[in-house]
């Protein structure tokens, strides 16, 4: 039955491209089987060259092929009407669009040699008088129909008509890998073949002033990739076009920048504003991520007013968000360059009042167009309030758009050091300006998916007291490539130093010296003391006193408290570390803080022997060092009494577990011993104060080293800042803190800032805490002193910065570390925390100088020390930079040459001989660059095709203007080939990942999970259509983890409806107001996020290949 009716499809006079029964093979047979045939006439809509070679091997027997194409002419009729013409026809413009159409199908092609043979073959066919071509000038002709007949035809003669849907093409004759649906008949009686042939004359007849010879076709394909193989050179800088294409290369002289009084024009910055601005647009936000000294404010502030410009100055508002520090520089700058009045200034502890709207010195979030976020690091935790609200603030979608389209918000993110501890900084950042599940990164869709397994090897590497620094090298890298280097400007010294059109400008930079390592040693009674104290700390001490609520008994804290447990701890922890950072410092910061958490202990005692005791776990301890206060202020609210605190709650001592009090009074016990032990010390103990003065008698101030004798003293505690002036004991000394420091600040500028107007010495050396870290210049002295190393490593890099600045006075910068005693590093392990931390921010961003330690790697130079290291960081600066200068070069001082080579077409090809770069052998294989709407992609084949970086892309593709092509391997149509089909798999891989981590509810987190279970069973209850959809939207935010707050808040209302013991904190009614509330609120984000829907990726191109020998 099956084969009756498949014989009777095969016998039939229509075909379809289905079950093999393809016009192709009707072709085949008529030619093959019937040697009188020798004319084939043909109306398409469409010529393509893979057809005609697919058809051609059954044509030899042919004398003549004319294919008459048909062109749409509507558009070149309703043209003549809007000139009030009559139509007669458009030889020239159909016959340009034809040979147009016929480029375009050569240059989209699939990549094979039989392809190019059949083109070739087809203009040799046309110069032979075998094959006509024309096309119609005036009729608009859809009709698709084939008429092959013998020379002599006549009704006693066999000939055939085809007409249905097929074009002369692969799809058209089913020949294609998906196979295309057609609709097409034969015909085979004699009247109607002849009606087919005389109407085909008529049209032929009509179409004589529109023929296509082989002179056009050929000039055609001159003018696509099948020309001739170009020179290498001329290969290269074609790929740098494409490779920087979304890169300016002239800006206009007259751009809105004319710089203000007092400020220069650097070319490195104006090119940042460019690249920053294009980027602002493209991602809705980007990192401003220079290193210290570059002028990074300046820059902000000028794409703030290119952005300002574009908008539309009375349709954009701007808020700028910066830590206390630096209040006075944004001010004064925003003023400059005549934008303040359209911004508003908050620091980064007060973004709450730009979400009041009763606070009518702010204008409402919504109403923001631009937000500019300085020290953007400081937002590096997301589960601060802080963070939440820039969040709110910033996702929060535009009431008005002005002349820059869509709801969202821009962002910038200013920082030298984005990446402060993890990968998960990076990812929380991104998340002010992006949707973690919604990314319009190239080539990284699903951020989540991207970095949760990062985070996780990170925090495993953590763990391995043994950690190997090259493996954070490595995860750092794939975070760099694929992540930071589209959303990131950043340029470091080294960059700067190797662009002559920058140098020029700024003649120059110091050179920062290796670190100079000062470490001390201490008297065997110290030693003991010291040891005995790091036990104590570590072992002896339970800090109950930072404990409480986790010693509340179950049924009085009835879930007062989320997490008590863990506030505890943490608590505790930043009280021992407090403390061992303390020691480390000076013995009398360590004395100082001791004899307040004696204090603070003894309160808490008293408290118990009252029956009334206050605890404040509202302390947001994150949120403190976030908005920018220091250890001692925390300790200081920590120690405080809390009684005068009315968010605190007030417990009897029965409400703790008896053995708290026990654990207090022995932490009494314990302090109280310390404290008399330590007060034995004096100022005669000290060796690392004495080590300290040695330095500042006999070298800190040598006048080759020191040629403006100024000094920069760090330390991270106030109370050693106090100690060492008083034992320095100068007159010249000027003490900055927290407190005095905005009071003092045009004292420090006209002391030790180079590019103040006035210049000063009254104070030569300055003693201050990371208040001074950020936000002020201190470069007229090039030594600096870290009495301390700094918790957080990348302070040293802040620290370094304030001396190593454009218009620095010296040649050479000196940088002191105070390491660690031996005991004291062995016990807290400090160096290793600082490396780990210090070794991946290097591998992201790419680093200058060696800031913290003699054992940290710059750039792939895994193993060799610091000397080694210095010759090897030009590498760790952005390489591309001079492949980009090169192609500007050429673009500004050849522009013919420019314009020439910008013509190639994008398939361009060449054969190289076997080289050798860096020590990689090219040799029998293909350099391929592919291209996406979403990502450019190098590959190199051989045996495989593996993925380029573009650093070695960029150096494999490099030629010199002399050398000449020869001939390509044999491989190379196969080669290229393998690099398509391995893109496509790495489409699928991503596409496989993101689905997973989409689809398993468990990726989405705890959090969201019950987010969005917590939102189903209240969902049911909502009658209203346009409620309903609004919790539906919510949900939709709460997956796709659009506002970081939402899914935060809901578990939160979750947990206060589940309370077990006692009756819960919010009754079902409460829960579902709150729910309804905040889905009308978070409708707009929705909106908002549907209006930005991501486009889908299309299908590789191949841009530009070559073969090695």
């Amino acid at each position: 039955m099956t084969t009756e009716s498949n014989t009777s499809i095969i016998h039939s006079n229509f075909f379809t491209n289905k079950n093999g029964n393809t016009l192709m093979k009707e072709f085949e047979g008529i030619l093959q089987h019937n040697q009188y045939i020798k004319n084939l006439d043909a109306v398409v809509g469409f010529l393509r060259a893979s057809g005609y070679f697919s058809l051609r091997p059954f044509l030899d027997n042919i004398n003549r092929v004319r294919i008459l194409i048909g062109i749409d002419v509507d558009k070149y009729i309703a043209q003549a009407a809007n000139q009030g013409k009559i139509f007669f026809g458009a030889e020239e413009e159909v016959r340009e669009e034809c040979l147009r159409k016929i480029r375009r199908d050569i240059e989209s092609s699939n990549y094979k040699k039989e392809v190019e043979d059949g083109i070739f073959q087809m203009i040799q066919d046309l110069i032979d008088g075998k094959l006509e071509l024309r096309a119609h000038p005036s009729k608009k002709i859809h009709a698709k129909l084939y008429i092959l007949y013998p020379d002599d035809f006549n009704q006693y003669s066999q000939g055939v008509a085809i007409t249905g849907s097929s074009n002369l093409s692969g799809n058209g004759l089913g020949i294609s890998e998906d196979k295309q649906y057609e609709f097409n008949v034969k015909l085979d009686r004699y009247d109607d073949v002849k009606f087919a042939k005389d109407e085909f004359d008529q049209l032929w007849e009509e179409a004589e002033g529109c023929s296509i010879t082989a002179e056009d076709v050929k000039a055609s394909v001159d003018r696509t990739y099948l020309k001739g193989d170009v020179k290498p050179y001329d290969l290269y800088i074609k790929m740098l076009m494409e490779y920087f294409s979304d890169r300016v290369l002239a800006t206009d002289d007259k751009n809105p920048f004319d710089m203000p009084e007092g400020y220069t024009k650097y070319d490195y910055q104006m090119d940042a504003v460019v690249e920053g601005y294009q980027k602002l647009i493209r991602y809705d936000g980007f990192f401003l991520a220079d290193v210290v000294g570059l002028g990074k404010t300046v820059i902000a502030t000028m794409i703030a007013k290119k952005f300002l410009i574009e908008n539309g100055r009375d349709k954009t508002k701007i808020l700028v968000v910066y830590p206390p520090a630096v209040e006075q520089n944004w001010k004064a700058t925003f003023k400059d360059f005549g934008i303040d009045k359209y911004a508003k200034f908050v620091t980064n502890g007060s973004l709450s009042k730009v979400l009041d709207e009763e606070n009518y010195n702010y204008w409402n979030a919504d109403e923001y167009d631009l937000i500019l976020v300085d020290e953007a690091h400081k937002f590096r935790s997301h589960t601060t309030s802080a963070f939440e609200q820039l969040q709110e603030i910033c996702k929060m979608p535009r009431i008005e758009q002005g002349n820059i389209p869509g709801y969202k918000k821009k962002v910038m993110l200013i920082s030298a050091t984005p990446m402060n501890n993890t990968p998960a900084d990076i990812y929380n950042e991104i998340q002010l300006f992006q949707d973690p599940r919604r990314c319009t990164i190239d080539g990284v869709a699903n951020l989540t998916a991207f970095f949760s397994p990062l985070i996780k090897e990170f925090q495993q590497l953590r763990k391995n007291p043994n950690f190997d620094v090259t493996q954070f090298k490595k995860l750092a890298e794939h975070v760099r490539d694929r992540v930071i280097k589209p959303l990131t400007v950043r340029r470091t010294r080294t960059d700067i130093g190797s662009v002559t059109r920058y140098n020029k400008d700024i003649n120059g930079f110091p050179k920062v010296e290796r670190p100079n390592a000062s470490s001390y040693e201490l008297n065997e009674h110290l030693a003991d003391l010291f040891e005995s104290a790091m036990q104590t700390l570590d072992k002896k001490l339970t800090y109950a006193r930072y404990q409480a609520i986790a010693y509340l008994k179950p049924e009085v804290s009835n879930g007062l408290y989320d997490n008590a447990e863990l506030i505890s701890r943490s608590l505790a922890g930043i009280r021992k570390n407090g403390l061992v950072k303390r020691l480390e410092s000076s013995f009398y910061a360590f004395q100082v803080s001791l004899d307040n958490f004696r204090q603070a202990n003894k309160n808490m005692i008293d408290m118990f022997n009252r029956d009334k005791v206050f605890i404040a776990p509202d302390l947001d301890i994150n949120n403190l060092l976030e908005s920018g206060y220091t250890d001692e202020e925390i300790e200081e609210k920590l120690n405080a009494k809390a009684e005068d605190n009315p968010k605190n709650s007030v417990f009897k001592a029965e409400d703790f577990k008896p053995e708290f009090i026990e654990m207090l009074q022995s932490d009494q016990d314990t302090l109280e011993k310390m404290c008399k032990a330590w007060e034995k010390i004096t100022d005669a103990d000290d060796s690392k104060f004495a080590k300290f003065n040695e330095l500042l008698k006999h070298e800190l101030f040598k006048e080759d080293r020191n040629p403006e004798q100024k000094l920069v003293v760090f330390s991270e505690s106030v109370d050693t800042v106090k100690y060492l002036e008083r034992r320095i004991n100068r007159k010249d000394v000027l003490v900055i803190s927290a407190d005095n420091r905005s009071k003092l600040f045009k004292t420090i500028r006209e002391n030790f800032d180079a590019n103040y107007k006035t210049k000063l010495n009254d104070y030569n050396i300055i003693l201050t805490t990371d208040v001074l870290a950020e936000g002020v210049n201190l470069h007229r002295a090039n030594v600096i002193v870290n009495y301390d190393t700094p918790w957080n490593s990348t302070r040293l890099m802040q620290r370094i910065g304030r001396v190593n600045r454009i218009g620095s006075v010296s040649k050479h910068i000196y940088n002191y570390v105070f390491y660690p005693s031996r005991e004291g590093n062995r016990e807290i392990n400090l160096n290793q925390i600082a490396l780990s931390k210090i070794q991946t921010f290097h591998s992201t961003f790419g680093e200058d100088n060696q800031i913290y330690s003699q054992e940290e790697i710059l750039d792939r130079d895994l193993t060799k020390l610091f000397d080694e290291g210095m010759k090897k960081q030009k590498e760790e600066g952005n390489q591309e930079l001079p492949f980009y200068e090169e192609l500007r070069t050429l673009y500004k001082t050849n522009r013919r040459e420019y314009n020439r080579i910008e013509k190639l077409s994008l398939r361009s090809r060449t054969g190289r001989e076997k080289r050798t770069v860096e020590g990689v052998t090219l040799s029998g294989d293909t350099l391929v660059f592919l291209k996406t709407n979403f990502r450019k992609v190098f590959f190199l084949v051989s045996e495989t095709a593996k993925e380029l970086s573009v650093l070695d892309a960029l150096k494999y593709f490099k030629a010199s203007t002399e050398e000449q092509p020869v001939e390509r391997i044999e491989q190379h149509y196969k080669h290229i080939n393998m690099a398509l089909q391995k893109f496509r798999a790495m489409q699928d891989e991503e596409m496989r990942t993101q689905e997973t981590s989409q689809d398993i509810q468990a990726t989405l987190g705890a959090q969201v999970s019950t987010a969005v279970n917590l939102l189903n069973n209240f969902i049911r209850e909502i009658d209203d259509n346009e409620l309903y959809l609004k919790i539906v939207q919510l949900k939709t935010l709460a997956e796709r983890g659009v506002i970081t707050y939402i899914p935060k808040r809901l578990q939160r209302i979750q947990k206060d409806l589940r309370r077990t013991s006692g009756k819960s904190r919010m009754t079902h009614d409460e829960a579902l107001a709150e729910i309804i509330e905040m889905a009308k609120k978070y409708s707009a984000y929705y909106m908002a996020q549907e209006s930005q829907l991501n486009e889908q990726e299309t299908n590789a191109e191949i841009i530009l290949s070559e073969s090695f020998k």
